[in-house]
């Protein structure tokens, strides 16, 4: 009887070892799994064509570029004695051909509007991306200001020199 009672307490740690290793087999398969479906989630989803309710491929969106004249503007110095210039070059991008004629007439008064919010910018104010970025979305917050009631639907920009 002793030598049972020996393999019984001998057999307890390795079920105890057996049942751990199962627990963490299945705790690894189980985020494999997880892993895999986010891994096909993020590199797959939406990588398919845009589909219509009845299976019908919608088109793709075609806009318009619209190009304006090369601007060079001084800007606010802060009464420092440096002067600092800018040197810009912009296109606008509009929804369709009708849009650009209706714009055609009223480019005097976009491009006054640029060249007046320009010439109070600051050299700080174009510092980094968030600087060039607030810059794109007020120009074209004043484009849309000066051809009201029609819209464009951005600002690009082809050349941004800052000396």
């Amino acid at each position: 009887m002793a030598a049972e009672a020996e393999i019984e307490e001998g057999a307890k740690p390795e079920a105890k070892k057996s049942k751990k290793m199962l627990f963490i087999i299945i705790a690894a398969v189980a985020f494999l799994i997880i892993a895999a479906g986010g891994a096909y989630v993020l590199l797959f989803a939406g990588k398919g064509a845009p589909e219509a309710a009845h299976g019908e491929v919608l088109p793709a969106h075609e806009s318009f570029i619209f190009n304006l004249p090369t601007m060079t503007v001084n800007l606010n110095n802060e009464g420092s004695g440096q002067g600092a210039f800018m040197k810009l070059t912009i296109a606008i991008e509009v929804a369709d051909e009708e849009m650009m004629t209706t714009i055609q007439p009223r480019m005097a008064k976009v491009i006054d509007a640029f060249q007046v919010y320009l010439r109070e910018l600051r050299k700080s104010d174009l510092e980094g991306s968030a600087g060039i970025y607030r810059l794109k979305e007020e120009l074209r917050r004043r484009v849309n200001l000066a051809i009201a009631p029609a819209q464009i639907d951005s600002v690009l920009f082809k050349e941004i020199l800052i000396q």
